[in-house]
């Protein structure tokens, strides 16, 4: 996970745009003929959501979904700096890389089970639902949820906005060479941060499986 200060999240720079396109024609080419469930780190996520009881091909954890995207439509749309860097480095190492507004989260996070008692605020539609009693989520120290089903659909509360200026960023992977790739795929976000936001500060940690 990359700590992130200093932060101006308004539209993808052309540099940045032309980066995250050639990332995605490499990608495709990378993949053709290859079926993302055939991908280490996409098997290893969908034996995650199995063993908590969500049902891999209905809960599509957030880098198969942008994989699945990028190979049904040919493109992902530039949305805004935080979210394309982030988005640029998920489908690089088909995992998933999420940007926590910090100001949308109360204290410290707890990944855990859920309860069933949480509340999560759904990416476009209004209200808030709750969890369900045993899914994986990220939950703030208000009961409120950041992220459920692990890294399946991150809430309202906590996407990066144009106002976000301070993150936490956090890569996860399951599979043999996740314990490689997380490292590397680290140094490419700090990169892409340095060069594309240049006022930032960033600290990077690495946490061991429990």
């Amino acid at each position: 996970m990359i700590h992130a200060t200093g932060l101006t999240n308004g539209p993808s720079s052309p540099a940045l745009q032309a980066d995250y396109g050639a990332e995605q024609r490499a990608v495709l080419a990378k993949l053709a003929g290859t079926p993302l469930a055939d991908l280490p780190s996409i098997a290893a996520w969908r034996r995650v959501f199995t063993s908590f009881g969500a049902k891999p091909t209905q809960y599509r954890n957030a880098a198969e979904a942008l994989l699945r995207r990028l190979t049904k439509q040919g493109d992902i749309p530039a949305i805004a700096t935080l979210v394309d860097i982030g988005n640029l480095v998920s489908i690089r190492y088909a995992m998933p890389v999420a940007v926590f507004d910090l100001a949308g989260i109360a204290g410290s996070i707890t990944v855990r089970f859920a309860t069933g008692t949480e509340s999560f605020d759904d990416l476009g539609s209004d209200g808030s639902v709750s969890p369900d009693p045993g899914e994986v989520i990220f939950a703030d120290q208000e009961n409120v949820v950041a992220a459920r089903r692990w890294c399946w659909r991150q809430s309202a509360r906590s996407a990066a906005t144009p106002a976000t200026t301070a993150a936490l960023i956090v890569i996860e992977g399951h599979h043999a060479a996740a314990a490689q790739e997380i490292p590397a795929a680290l140094t490419d976000l700090t990169h892409l941060l340095a060069t594309h936001q240049p006022a930032s500060q960033t600290t990077a940690r690495t946490l061991p499986p429990s």
